[in-house]
């Protein structure tokens, strides 16, 4: 004897029910991070956007590239201040397949820097299609790097030491152009991305030493604005000489 049509309509109909509510769900905490984050950043004083689907296209490396980073949700735009003075930063979540596997926290550098150098833990399946060359193990972390022999003259033992004290929930951190960027899960809160951030400001001041006669200028310019965050890596180069 066949199965009843009701019964299939009763599954269908708890089907959907359970498919609400998870979507609801959902939403109700991405509307809670999308608070968190604003307030976090009205706190510091920073700015606050909602969506800028150009900002993930100023890197290609790190998370950016692993996960395919198609528009930057829930962006701060501002400044801290490291042992060798203001640095702008950027924290925001990246969107891919309209899903956000992880937040990228950046700090701003002086300068460019001569090769993409990307740290990542061994923890994680960090394989994509374009990969950078390996260069072996460095700490608790592989290192890839699109130029080798610049890299190894960059690796030192501070820059090592650093990268380790990153933490475990750091999938990934890297170099590229004049920025020292993270990833991290996307259900952190303000205190971690706080920590964080002092942490990758610590690597910019190893990479990035202070120059007074260069860095006096650059650290004395107004906060980045969240609402220019498409300004591309190359326009700033330029702006400043590089």
């Amino acid at each position: 004897m066949g199965i009843p049509a009701w019964i299939w309509f009763v599954v269908a109909a708890v089907a959907l029910v359970a498919g609400l509510a998870l979507l609801t769900a959902d939403k109700a905490r991405e509307s809670s991070r999308n608070r968190e984050r604003a307030r976090w950043a009205e706190l510091r004083g920073w700015q606050y956007v909602e969506e800028d689907e150009r900002l993930p296209q100023q890197w290609s490396g790190g998370a950016i590239g692993y996960f395919g980073a198609e528009s930057a949700v829930n962006v701060v735009a501002g400044s801290t201040f490291t042992s060798d003075g203001r640095r702008p930063v950027f924290v925001f979540d990246i969107e891919a397949d309209s899903l956000i596997p992880a937040v990228i926290v950046a700090v701003r550098c002086n300068r460019i820097h001569p090769v993409l150098l990307e740290l990542w833990l061994a923890s994680v399946p960090f394989q994509r299609a374009e990969m950078p060359e390996l260069l072996g193990p460095v700490g608790q972390r592989y290192a890839f790097a699109d130029e080798v022999n610049t890299a190894r003259a960059m690796i030192t033992q501070d820059l090592v030491d650093a990268a380790d004290a990153l933490g475990g929930d750091v999938g990934v951190a890297w170099l590229e152009s004049e920025w020292v960027l993270a990833s991290v899960a996307p259900n952190v809160g303000p205190s971690r991305l706080e920590r964080l951030l002092r942490d990758l400001g610590e690597i910019a001041d190893i990479v990035d030493p202070f120059d007074e006669e260069y860095g006096q200028t650059v650290h004395e310019e107004a906060l980045p604005s969240a609402t220019q965050a498409t300004t591309t890596t190359e326009e700033r180069a330029r702006q400043q000489g590089f």
